[in-house]
């Protein structure tokens, strides 16, 4: 399986930006997101990358996995909570004009598959939610969507829109969504399990199809999401 460690200068955080790429750039790109205070090379320390070989090695998949800067927005006190939306939009930013604007031209498609566990998948949904015109795929492994908890009772426009329970609840053009796979994957023992249950109640109130895996002991692990994430895969 080819690896390779790509760096760059982002002007979106005034910054140098690391990802690792598994694959040859071939067939569906996943962007896929590390968990909280999760590196670019987390994926494939916890083995969630081994666990999708066969996906990449037949050229099925393409795996893109950004690092993350949530200790430096979500997770720093330091700044204030409209600081700390800002200095995520900006992370955004860098997906969206660096990281799928390249997994796009490598894999010669119009849009990207996104995916994490935890906090990754708030990441993953929060963009495909955003920027549904861009993302052709969502895989959410036992994920956490309201940042609300990360506000101290702060909230603004900014935090309402990078919040998804919310402006989900609001949404007017179900439509936008339904070329998109949406995937919310959980199980009883996940400490995160309510969220994906309310996230599956608002896409239901509006429409939009997707499929809620709530599964038997299962629980919020790296264990359970190295089953999870490769059967996903396999549904494309």
């Amino acid at each position: 399986m080819r690896e390779r460690h790509l760096r760059w200068w982002t002007p979106y955080l005034s910054r140098h930006f690391d990802m690792v790429v598994f694959g040859e750039g071939r067939g569906v790109p996943l962007v896929l997101f590390p968990t909280s205070y999760g590196r670019y090379y987390q994926n494939k320390d916890f083995g969630l990358i081994e666990s999708m070989r066969s996906f990449v090695e037949s050229g099925r998949f393409t795996i893109y996995c950004p690092d993350g800067i949530d200790t430096d927005s979500w997770y720093n006190r330091s700044l204030h909570p409209h600081d700390r939306v800002r200095t995520h939009e900006g992370y955004e930013n860098v997906i969206l004009h660096d990281v799928f604007d390249l997994a796009r031209r490598e894999c010669g498609c119009h849009r990207v598959a996104v995916g994490g566990a935890s906090f990754g998948a708030y990441h993953a949904a929060n963009v495909a939610f955003r920027h549904p015109d861009a993302v052709s795929h969502l895989f959410s492994l036992s994920g956490a969507f309201d940042i609300r908890q990360f506000l101290d009772g702060y909230y603004d426009e900014t935090c309402y829109f990078n919040n998804p329970p919310d402006y989900m609840a609001n949404c007017r053009d179900a439509w936008k969504f339904g070329h998109m796979g949406i995937v919310l994957g959980t199980g009883e023992w996940d400490n995160c399990r309510q969220e994906s249950l309310r996230m599956s109640r608002i896409l239901n109130s509006k429409g939009i199809n997707h499929f809620l895996d709530d599964r038997r002991w299962c629980g919020h692990d790296w264990n359970w999401w190295r089953e999870m994430l490769p059967y996903y895969l396999s549904l494309v």
